[in-house]
């Protein structure tokens, strides 16, 4: 099928203005030119759908509870919203409790269901974490990094997980990201580790940080701790939640300027995104959102109330360039996940990408060149 008079986005080359074709499900060519034979987008733009990185669950579900109808939930939630590719983040949680959620992930990756969003692998975020800075995670279920424990639920999903969280300052760190950076991305995460520390892990083949700011110290100039190792590392990404309460827009500016070109905006979204004001659960925990703030009974920031595509417009709304808050909501979160067919508008790429206009306002959301819903 031909889509022509689009503004289409194109990566780092900003927008074209033209026609895009799709064949079996993926993109086969981009042109400046139009002929006025295919559907008329009325110069509308065109971006990739959206890839997010780290979404624990929205509509009442969570990827943790390891029910496929709640998983297909969210998946439906996430397409209707542009995000048409994402890698649900697990809690720290028993490890019988993890294997039944990577299992059912397995399953829906392997057969997704009409107009759900692409499953396109799973974030282990916990239980290697420090107690200091384990944030929302539980505490009763924190463990040393282990990396036969990973190992099994990683073979369980069939490698399904593409990233795995751990603090660098654990007994063990070191070496558990060694062994696991074979097998997927390790990301710092939850941590209380100093520069040297941080430095470490990430010279042991760490390459990612999770939720940049928070659950992690602050930069100071006399000890620049996590953010300042991985900052000068090039080839280190970090994630950024961008729903205006987790991340000052001043930070959100500044986080910008300090991964240049390797910023993922995620959405760290739970069980009450799209849902009215209440008692939630999270982990084993409870959680209370009251106008659009997601808290545990004591005040520490749960999570985010907020889809990622609310989030990348928030970036735009912070001052972040345009063309660079797609990016960090397509093309830069599918690379952490080794991928580079989805989160781009290109030949040979899948053709899930949503019609917006000059704004982003949604218009349309098309999953394999088909609409949505």
């Amino acid at each position: 099928m031909l889509f022509e008079n689009a503004w289409i986005f194109t990566g780092e080359g900003g927008f074209i203005h033209g026609s895009f074709r799709v064949e079996d499900g993926r993109f086969t060519e981009i042109s400046e030119r139009t002929s006025g034979s295919g559907v008329d987008l009325q110069n509308a733009h065109v971006i990739p759908g959206l890839v997010d990185i780290h979404t624990h669950g929205n509509s009442g579900a969570d990827f943790s509870d390891g029910d496929a109808a709640g998983l297909e939930t969210m998946a439906r939630y996430l397409a209707s919203n542009g995000v048409t590719g994402f890698a649900p983040a697990s809690m720290t949680l028993p490890y019988e409790t993890l294997d039944r959620a990577f299992a059912t992930a397995a399953q829906f990756s392997a057969h997704r269901p009409a107009g759900c969003a692409r499953l396109l692998g799973i974030q282990m975020e916990g239980p290697f974490f420090s107690e200091k800075k384990k944030g929302a995670q539980n505490a009763a279920y924190l463990r040393l990094p282990d990396f036969e424990a990973f190992q099994r639920l990683y073979d369980r999903c069939g490698g399904l997980v593409r990233i795995v969280d751990v603090a660098p300052e654990l007994a063990g760190a070191v070496d558990f990201t060694a062994r696991a950076s074979r097998l997927c991305t390790v990301s710092v995460a939850h941590t209380d580790a100093d520069y040297d520390q941080a430095g470490a892990v990430l010279d042991a083949g760490a390459a990612h940080l999770t939720h940049l700011f928070n659950a992690m110290p602050p930069i100071h100039h006399r000890n620049p701790g996590v953010i300042g190792a991985a900052a000068e590392r090039e080839s280190v990404t970090a994630e950024l939640i961008c729903d205006g309460m987790h991340v000052h827009e001043s930070a959100v500016r500044m986080a910008f300027k300090l991964f240049p070109g390797r910023i993922c905006l995620v959405s760290d979204a739970l069980r009450c995104c799209g849902m009215p004001d209440g008692i939630y659960e999270l982990g084993g925990q409870q959680v209370f959102l009251r106008e659009g703030v997601a808290r545990l009974a004591d005040g520490t920031i749960a999570g985010s109330a907020a889809n990622l595509y609310t989030c990348m417009r928030r970036a735009i709304a912070f001052g972040i360039p345009m063309e660079q808050a797609i990016l960090s909501a397509t093309a830069i979160p599918a690379r952490v996940l080794g991928l580079t067919d989805v989160g781009i508008i290109r030949p040979g790429a899948r053709a899930d990408f949503v019609v917006c206009d000059a704004n982003l306002e949604r218009q349309a959301v098309y999953l394999d060149g088909a609409p949505a819903a």
